[in-house]
């Protein structure tokens, strides 16, 4: 089949459309609107650092401007709606497409499985046994354990908080509430009030819906992008591309700088090409999902973004936790703010400008946005 050709301005408007940043509320508002925009995107990535807002409530309050954390916290805990669970990190998935997930519990796929090789049979029974009897726990709640020796940087030196971990991402325990990185645990089954477990989907329908959620959350997608550090999918993944270009569901695309780098889309993606509107600026979190795929963010938008909090300060080039700037379709700053949670103030530590940058209006817009993110970061 032919390459449906188009340009790198068109390429990169797309992916915008299809991330919702394109229009100003396009998932209306409240608890609904955060349930919304978690189904479309397919996953939101939460993040430990909290220089800002972390980055699970960030990226949420790029797409609903009345967001509020409160909204994420009644669809995780009392709608249920949403789950966290692992995609290439640990993030929250809506809960219709959990059944896509429990495979990997049950096989214990999920990559942070292998962080907890030192949980032992009684520390599982201790931990499964007070949450039957007391109901949900955090590992606060949890005060006689015999401290351990650390088998690596990121692990806990607490037995039960080791087991807790362990029979998450093993599906026995599900994160019922979350407070800042404060997790509460549930039986899985109890939290979500089943009967009967959903069926876990096979193999094949797992690669479908990486594929289908990448059409839907990125417009263009490549084998890199739909099975982003997910690298054993990938030639699952390519044959239902080439059946479905055989059936002409998914058109190949070609634009300018992708070379040899394949991309298909959805035909009717094409119908009518989007417009974004010139006048939105969102400053993204560097976990956000246009943000996170860094070679893809570089081919669309000619910006090579850099994450440098781990980076000694003399290697940095943009700042601690450098925000990139989007104003309309393109990247034309990046900023490395911090929140002052007790003098109740947004500090710019750094501002950079990039691309085509620097115009006056450009500054005016990221300035009106900015009073508009201090509000949001230092809302109670």
């Amino acid at each position: 089949m032919l390459k449906h050709t188009i340009s790198l301005a068109d390429a990169r408007r797309i992916w915008l459309a299809a991330q919702r940043l394109d229009t100003r509320a396009p998932f209306g508002g409240g608890t609904e609107a955060t349930t919304r925009a978690i189904e479309h995107l397919g996953y939101v990535q939460i993040d430990t650092i909290n220089v800002i807002e972390r980055s699970h409530h960030h990226i949420l309050y790029s797409r609903i401007p009345d967001y509020e954390r409160a909204h994420l916290h009644r669809a995780q805990t009392v709608d249920k709606t949403v789950f966290e669970y692992w995609t290439h990190a640990l993030a929250y998935v809506p809960v219709r497409d959990i059944r896509f997930f429990l495979g990997m519990m049950k096989r214990g796929e999920a990559k942070p499985n292998r962080w907890y090789p030192g949980v032992t049979e009684k520390d599982i029974r201790k931990v499964i046994r007070l949450i039957r009897k007391e109901g949900p726990i955090t590992i606060r709640d949890i005060d006689d354990d015999v401290l351990i020796e650390k088998e690596h940087l990121w692990a806990s030196r607490k037995p039960s908080k080791r087991a807790l971990q362990r029979l998450f991402y093993e599906g026995v325990l599900a994160i019922s509430e979350r407070a800042g990185m404060l997790k509460t645990y549930e039986l899985m089954d109890r939290h979500f009030d089943w009967e009967k477990r959903p069926k876990p989907a096979t193999e094949n329908q797992v690669a479908e819906y990486v594929l289908d959620r990448a059409l839907r959350a990125q417009g263009l997608v490549s084998l890199d992008s739909a099975c982003h550090l997910d690298a054993p999918r990938k030639p699952l993944v390519k044959k239902f591309i080439e059946r479905r270009v055989r059936k002409k569901e998914v058109v190949p695309v070609a634009f300018e700088g992708a070379g040899k780098a394949q991309h298909w889309a959805r035909p009717e993606i094409f119908d009518a090409p989007p417009q974004t509107d010139e006048s939105l600026v969102h400053i993204l979190s560097p976990f956000d999902p246009l943000i996170i795929q860094r070679k893809r963010l570089a081919l669309f938008f000619g910006y090579d973004h850099r994450f440098e909090a781990y980076l000694p300060k003399e290697k940095r080039r943009f700042g601690y936790f450098a925000l990139p700037v989007l104003a309309g379709d393109a990247i034309v700053a990046v900023i490395d703010l911090k929140t002052d949670r007790q003098e109740k103030k947004l500090l710019i530590q750094q501002w950079t400008w990039v691309g085509k940058g620097e115009e006056p209006r450009h500054k005016r817009m990221i300035e009106e946005e900015l009073e508009r993110f201090e509000r949001f970061q230092l809302a109670e």
